[in-house]
Parts: C-alpha cells; structure tokens; sequence
C-alpha cells in the first residue's frame, strides 16, 4: 500500500532532524536520489550520459538546493549542466557545488527569459526544483513566463524535484503555469497532491526517495492500494461456502428510460464474486435482466421482504421512476451497508452514515453539494478534487467515492484513498453502473469481515472506504484490460473483472 502525506506532515516529520543539524544529509540524500533517477531514466531511453545535456531550474529555497547537488552529481558523470536561477539567487551550498562541477549559471531576469527557454528546450533535460511543498500559490513574474514557454517547447524529459512547480503538496490543487512532468522524485513519502486530480495531471510516474525521516510520519493522509494488496483483500470462498455464505446483494436500478444501467450493475456483481444478486424492479426490466443475467433472481416486491447483506441503489433510475424510488427509500431504512448511485440521492436522507457509499463524478458532486449549501460547480470540484470529495463525506457523514481519471475515496473520519489503475478509455457509458456492481458484490461478501483491513491499518467505520477503493482499482484494472490501449464497452469490462478477481 502506497501512503501518502500532506506537505505539512512531511515538514513536521523532518524537523527534529533540521533540529540536530542534519539538514545538509538530508539535502544530499535527496540530491542523490533525485540524479540517480535521471541517470536511470535517461538509460531507459536508450540515451546516453556522457556529454548529455541537464537544465535545473532552481528556486531560491530548499527545493532549488535539491536540484543543484543534484545537478553537479550528474555534471560529475560528464552531463553538461546549466542552473537557470529563477528567483536570481538560489541555495549557496548548492550553486558552488554546480560551480565547482563546471556547470553555468543564468540569472533569470525579463532580459534573460528568452534565453533560458531556449537553453532549457534544447536541453535532454529539464529538473523543476522552483517550488517545493511549503510553497503557497504558484509561479509568478519571469519563472512563470519561462514555464510557460516550456509548456510550449516541450523539452525531451522533465523530472520534478519532490512536486512540480505550483502543485499543492496537500490538496493537488494546480495554480498554473505548471510543467508537467515525466517523471516526479519525491523525498521522504508521496505528497497528497501528487495521487489527487489535477495534481495527478501534471506529475507522471512518481518514484519515492527515502531520506531517513520515514519512520517519523504520522498516519498517512491519503492510501493507495497496490496489486500484492487486493490480493489479501478481495474475498475468497472456503471450501465449505455457500451462495448465501458468499454475500447476498440487493439491487434496485434500471427504469423504462434506462433498462441497461440494471443489466450492466448485475454484470458487475455477478463478475465480482458475489454469491447471490436480488434485483428489484418493474416487469418490463426484470425481463431484460433475467435474459441478459439468468443467474440473477428478479422480483418486483419491498426491499423489506428481500434478504440480502448490502444494497446497491440507483443506477439508471430518474427522477419518474417513482416506484423505484420508493424502493430506494426502503431499502435505505434497512440499516444494510448501500452503494447509492447518483439517481438514488434524490431519495436518501439528508444525513446519512459511513455504511452508505455515495458514487457520484464530478458534476454529480457539484450537484450534491449545492444541496448542502455549497456550490463549486464542475469545474470547482474538479480543480480541487481532495478537498470537494472530503466536504462531501463531512457534510452527508457517508462514504463519497467521486470517479475520475483518479479516483478519490473519503470517510467522514477523513480518510481518504486514491486509485489511477483506470485507461481513459473507460470513461465511457454504463462504466460507472459496472463499478457500482463491483461495489455492491464486495460490500455483500466483505461488510461483516472487517479484520482484514484492519490488518492494514484501516479500522472501524473506515472500512467502508476501503471496500469502496478495493472496488474502484478492481474496476479500473478491469477497464484497462478490456481496453488493450483502444475503445472498450462497459459490458466487455464487466467480462474482465474476473480475470482481475483471480490473477491480481
């Protein structure tokens, strides 16, 4: 499991080290990591070393100290580097040791810009060391129209020293210009900003450097499950399991407008293992289920009649599916753990528990939380996706998964988890109802084994939040497996969620 911390918690966390005068080992060690990812980056293209070509631009802080030792480590490998200073000062220590490793300096001013950009385009490549995690907003005056003009250029390879230049280490807010990066090397832990949109956009493949304050951390801020981690936490039958042993799950979706959305949760849950699906709907829909999924058991009672361990609520339903929407309401009275797609919102309660999994995207959200009182609209939520998705968890007091091309996952506790194993190809229709079946199958089978998660550190009412990112990275993996790098249908990932249930 990936675990990620907010700027704050990482400067916290390397005080008592800054305390006891170790900061220089800290700098180098981070320096160190940071050129020997260049070194291996550059030898995974195929390029060369000796008489390549390495510009840092530097800001006047720490961060800008990272990238000069790092800087006159590779021009002591023969890299011949240049340190475009974009506060026109920089860390002492740092510039005399590029000085000293024969690398020149330019001094950015108005006069210089065009210059700078030109060295640093032509240049194998580009370190951004301008701003680092204790930074607040973004580039400003000559730095920012030099990173403009690189946006433009698009040099060969850029690397980001500890966060690219004017992303926000806690929340991954993105306060352009940025650069965006090929590769981020980050010290010490991932930053939060780094695994939420839009931070996530601008930061690449993220590789992690340990500089010996780790075991200083707090709780992370933010988790990741990885592939060696669903395999401990999907669910397995024993040898004596049964159907009802294996999960029950109730489903209430699907209206004449929108039949499919039914069919394709179903898909999604029968592909996740669940023992049992119970859908509840109109007639006319029920017969489309019973053809497309004959395992499925098809009624068009009460929730309260049916027996299951979770729900799953919403998916295809509008807002004239009036007996659905009764149903919704019923079977949120249950007490059972719901998946609460955006179409049963309309029907819950205005305040609601962590066993409710809210699954809305984007605009979905924006409409949520105009509800509650505030209005970001789309573009607000999704230019800040960590803290939207955190006031909706604190606001409803449910468990809110808001999907994109990164997924975040927040518990009222303020938890939060963030899976990126989705292809964009997967934002297609009918994606988000297969996801809401995955959810539902792995809240049936999991919701009364908790002590799994709690292996991991996930306890008591943040468990929920944990199934629900078990069921986004299952679904995403799925989606890029469907996908084979071209377009792909909701119905061909329901297909491969098994395949990633039995070889992840």
């Amino acid at each position: 499991m990936i675990s990620a911390y907010t700027g704050t918690q990482i400067r916290e966390a390397e005080k008592p080290f800054l305390d006891k005068g170790v900061g220089a080992v800290l700098m180098q060690r981070a320096a160190h990591g940071l050129a020997n990812a260049v070194v291996r980056e550059l030898r995974s293209r195929g390029q060369r070393l000796y008489g390549a070509s390495v510009t840092v631009l530097a800001g006047k802080g720490n961060n800008g100290g990272d990238g000069l030792f790092a800087a006159a480590m590779l021009a002591r490998r023969g890299m011949r580097t240049t340190a475009v200073l974009a506060a026109g000062e920089a860390h002492p220590q740092g510039l005399a040791a590029l000085a000293k490793a024969g690398g020149r300096v330019i001094r950015l001013t108005p006069d210089t810009i065009a210059g700078a950009a030109a060295a640093a385009a032509q240049s194998g490549v580009v370190i951004d060391a301008v701003l680092g995690t204790g930074a607040q907003g973004g580039l400003r005056g000559p730095a920012a129209e030099l990173i403009e003009a690189l946006g433009r250029s698009r040099p060969g390879l850029v690397v980001a020293c500890d966060i690219p230049s004017g992303v926000d280490a806690d929340t991954g807010e993105a306060h352009t210009p940025v650069l965006r990066a090929d590769l981020t090397v980050t010290f010490g832990a991932a930053k939060a900003g780094l695994l939420a949109d839009p931070g996530a956009d601008f930061a690449g493949r993220v590789q992690v450097i340990p500089i010996g304050i780790e075991a200083a951390l707090p709780e992370p801020a933010l988790r990741r499950f990885e592939a060696a981690d669903l395999q401990l936490l999907l669910p397995h039958p024993g040898r004596r399991s049964h159907k009802y042993s294996r999960g029950v799950l109730g489903v209430v979706a699907g209206s004449q407008r929108y039949p499919g959305a039914a069919v394709l949760a179903c898909h999604g849950a029968l592909a996740a293992g669940v023992g049992m699906v119970r859908y509840l709907g109109p007639p006319d829909v029920a017969d489309l289920v019973r053809r497309s999924c004959p395992e499925v058991v098809c009624g068009t009672g009460s929730p309260a009649d049916a027996h299951v361990q979770a729900w799953l609520l919403g998916p295809g339903l509008d807002e004239e599916a009036h007996e659905q929407l009764e149903r919704v309401r019923d079977a949120a009275a249950t007490g059972l753990p719901v998946v609460a797609d955006a179409g049963a919102l309309p029907a819950l309660p205005r305040a609601l528990a962590p066993r409710f999994v809210l699954t809305p995207h984007a605009g979905e959200l924006a409409a949520l939380l105009a509800r509650y009182g505030t209005d970001p609209g789309r573009d607000g939520v999704e230019n800040a996706t960590l803290a939207a998705v955190r006031q909706a968890s604190e606001l409803t007091g449910a468990t809110v998964l808001l999907k994109g091309a990164t997924t975040l996952v927040a518990a009222p506790s303020g938890t939060v988890f963030s899976q990126a194993e989705a292809t964009p190809w997967l934002a297609a229709a009918g994606s988000g109802d297969v996801l809401a079946g995955i959810l539902g199958a792995l809240l049936a089978q999991l919701a009364g084994s908790p002590e799994t998660q709690a292996s991991f550190g996930i306890r008591g009412d943040d468990r929920w939040a944990g199934i629900a990112a078990l069921a986004a990275s299952v679904h995403g993996r799925a989606g890029t497996l469907a996908s084979g790098g071209g377009p792909v249908a909701a119905s061909d990932v329901a297909t491969s969620v098994r395949e990633v249930m039995t070889t992840v």
